[in-house]
């Protein structure tokens, strides 16, 4: 019986040490299993591997998902689409946004949607960091960023109240939501409908310019040219070139919304909006625009916070894709009175000039704008307006209306007397006593040759010189044609004339001495005349 006792009480402890060693061994398996996940999961939360790059995309799309649910597609494209996901770390979530001024609308307007978001996604306790871009730099400098947690945005306006429809809009009246979404079939986009590509002559003087608008309206802002800054001087065509582009988008493409602007209505909308608390309205409005506008961009020189908010408009707009075209009366770099950061955004895209157009530009445009009123205009009298009107095409367009008004009223046939008259009161007075015959005489005599060398036909450089600038002298002051200053030089033609000028004007810019010459023969009739 003890025999047997023992035996038993044997096989009970080997059964027990068998049972312990299988409980060791399924006690360390769990400890060793729930070790590596919890380092796994570590290693996925804090590493940057690819399956990170994965798993943050995945995180942000599903709140956008929820997000849609809440806003509409107008404001959820404009608001939501242009955030880029940064990171996740435990139950944060990081994002990336565009500006301050996009950081402060999201969270003045859409944190209880986000919150809702964020907490579905990653639990209750899941929280929502902002990134944001304060400098989009450039190819040498990286963009400069900084973090903020949700919560912390500067309210603008604390008498608002979210209305309770879960998006945290405000009341109707300071809202931008309370415009709909622009449609472009009703925005009127203040462009003149008659400046189109087809009426704008091309010259030497505004080729690249005119080059740069047809891409642009081929291809609003996708090319290069973002923004197109165009300058020159008044009355070269900038406002019609920057229109012309406006109008062939909206022919082409109906569902882009274009705007025009000149800066002085700009400026005017902006203090309207601060005095009558529609800021928000304000900027909403103009960030919906695809092609934006602005028509003498100089005159924004020492407005501060008009520059501030036009330099958030410009990022939000530059950011989306949207096209930017302005004009200046000099280029970037010449502008007095602007912040650093906004000159600098100018400079992004392309600078092109429209300079004063020469003989044969104005020529096209006088035949250009007499052909579409359908009326023909004597040559002699195109050319002479073409020389007369040296001030800038806004001028000859008048000159061009008031011929026609002359001619209608009076009833007479357009012609040379009809044109001298119409100008005596736009162009100086020429004084009677500077004839051609005096121009030719002073001239032979400044350059120490016979008249009728001068006039003759041969083609001596010592005969060719005191001839072209006797030429460039009677067209400067005298009211004759073209063909009649050729006639008297020996029944020579316009075109040699036209040669003639254009040689001294080329002369001028790179013979010192020749200069000196026309400069000292100015001052001898400009003697005379004063006299």
């Amino acid at each position: 019986m003890d025999s047997v006792s023992s035996c038993l009480v044997f096989k009970l402890k080997k059964r027990q040490e068998t049972q312990d060693e299988n409980l060791f061994f399924v006690l360390h398996f769990f400890y060793t299993f729930v070790s590596l996940s919890q380092k796994k999961a570590k290693k996925t939360l804090t590493s940057d591997t690819h399956s990170m790059e994965v798993e943050i995309p995945t995180v942000w799309t599903d709140c956008l998902e929820i997000i849609k649910q809440h806003v509409d597609e107008q404001n959820f494209n404009t608001w939501f689409k242009p955030i880029t996901p940064v990171r996740t770390e435990g139950d944060v979530l990081t994002i990336q946004v565009p500006s301050q001024f996009f950081y402060e609308w999201l969270e003045e307007n859409y944190v209880p949607v986000l919150k809702k978001a964020v907490r579905q996604v990653l639990g209750e306790n899941g929280r929502l960091e902002y990134s944001v871009v304060v400098d989009s730099g450039n190819q040498q400098n990286p963009s400069l960023t900084v973090n903020y947690p949700t919560g912390s945005g500067n309210k603008k306006n604390n008498n608002q109240q979210p209305n309770g429809n879960g998006n945290g809009h405000s009341h109707a009246e300071y809202s931008p939501f309370a415009y709909k979404a622009l449609d472009p079939r009703t925005v009127n986009s203040r462009l003149n409908p008659n400046y189109v590509f087809e009426n704008f002559v091309e010259g030497d003087c505004n080729r690249l310019a005119r080059s740069a608008g047809v891409a642009v309206a081929k291809k609003p802002g996708t090319t290069s040219f973002n923004p197109l800054m165009l300058y020159g001087g008044v009355g070269v065509g900038k406002t019609h070139l920057v229109q012309a582009v406006g109008n062939e988008i909206k022919k082409n493409m109906p569902d882009k919304v274009v705007l025009y602007v000149d800066q002085n209505d700009f400026t005017n909308q902006f203090l309207n909006a601060l005095q009558n608390l529609k800021m928000q309205e304000f900027q909403n409005f103009y960030l919906q625009v695809d092609l934006l506008i602005l028509d003498d961009v100089q005159f924004l020189a020492g407005r501060e916070k008009t520059q501030e908010i036009f330099f958030n408009i410009f990022n939000q707009l530059h950011q989306s894709g949207k096209q930017i075209i302005m004009t200046s009366d000099c280029p970037p770099r010449d502008l007095k009175g602007f912040q650093e950061r906004l000159l600098s955004r100018f400079k992004w895209g392309l600078t092109a000039d429209l300079q004063e157009p020469d003989f044969e530009t104005k020529l096209a445009i006088i035949n250009n704008k007499m052909q579409s009123d359908g009326i023909e205009i004597p040559t002699e009298v195109a050319e002479y307006l073409a020389y007369s009107v040296d001030t800038n095409l806004r001028d000859m367009e008048g000159v061009l209306n008031s011929l026609l008004f002359h001619a209608t009223l009076l009833k007479k046939n357009i012609d040379l007397d009809l044109a001298k008259e119409v100008l005596k009161n736009i162009i100086k007075e020429i004084q009677s006593d500077v004839s051609v015959d005096y121009i030719q005489k002073t001239v032979a005599d400044f350059f120490k040759v016979e008249m009728d060398q001068m006039k003759g036909k041969v083609k001596k450089r010592e005969f060719v010189i005191p001839r072209q600038t006797a030429m460039y002298f009677c067209k400067r002051y005298t009211q004759l044609t073209l063909a009649l200053i050729g006639e008297n030089f020996g029944g020579r033609d316009h075109s040699t004339v036209i040669h003639a000028l254009e040689s001294v004007e080329d002369m001028m810019k790179v013979d010192a001495n020749f200069k000196n010459s026309v400069d000292e023969l100015t001052k001898k009739f400009k003697s005379r005349m004063s006299a």
